[in-house]
């Protein structure tokens, strides 16, 4: 459904990410880890239509980012790592703006938005307004703004930002739910955290994508028991070859 091809991206002189390739289609839960800065972000932008590549291409369920953005767009439910949630507005009115803005109405849109309140947990403060919520809950109304149109598509930047340990198992548990008929993309500098989510890897460090795969061929083709020692493994390997 994703399609990423020899893809760079650079800001002026600062080359953010460099000829990655990688394809995704639903049913796995993809993490995608690395330090802060490594790209991350910048990748999750461009299949978001946020920004475009400097070279390459990016097809979503056939749409080229560039030349069909908007088609792509109603594809997708994007959680950025800054979500822009509007503070002074109620949960539930915050949420229901999100599924007009996505062009639901009438019963779809009161499906859609029960269906979100169910899946992300929001009742217990659905009419509170989101400067009263807690960071964790204020990133379930952001994953609920994310999931209103019910997209096939799901990419989300560091969504367990602001969330305990019980809530960081409630999420999984949702991603598995999920991710039966759907894409799911989530990034992560917390390597623990990718190792308990995620069904397939994306390694990435300084712009290039280091591995693509299974935690288990991951830990075979490395000789490594631990993501986090796949990933030293792999980063010491790159700078030994450059």
């Amino acid at each position: 459904m994703i399609q990423v091809q020899s893809v760079t991206k650079c800001y002026g002189t600062l080359t953010a990410v460099e000829n990655i390739s990688f394809s995704l289609s639903p049913g796995d839960i993809v993490g995608f880890v690395g330090p802060n800065g490594a790209g991350k972000s910048t990748v999750l932008k461009m299949l978001s239509t946020y920004l475009y590549p400097t070279e390459g291409t990016i097809t979503v369920d056939g749409w080229d980012v560039v030349e069909h953005s908007l088609s792509v767009r109603r594809k997708i439910g994007y959680l950025s790592g800054d979500t822009p949630l509007y503070q002074t507005m109620r949960v539930d009115k915050f949420l229901r703006f999100c599924g007009k803005a996505r062009g639901l109405r009438g019963e779809i849109l009161e499906k859609n938005f029960q269906w979100v309140v169910d899946i992300c947990g929001l009742s217990p403060h659905l009419y509170k307004r989101i400067n009263q919520c807690s960071t964790g809950f204020r990133q379930r109304i952001g994953l609920g703004s994310a999931l209103i149109h019910d997209p096939p598509i799901l990419l989300l930047d560091e969504p367990t930002h602001g969330f305990d340990p019980l809530q960081v198992m409630a999420f999984r548990d949702l991603l598995r739910t999920l991710s039966t008929d759907r894409v799911i993309l989530f990034s992560s500098h917390i390597i623990q955290e990718v190792e308990t989510l995620s069904d397939r890897v994306l390694l990435i460090h300084e712009g290039h994508l280091l591995a693509d795969g299974t935690l288990d061929s991951l830990y075979q083709d490395t000789g490594q028991s631990n993501l986090e020692n796949v990933f030293s493994h792999l980063v010491k390997t790159s700078q030994s070859h450059a």
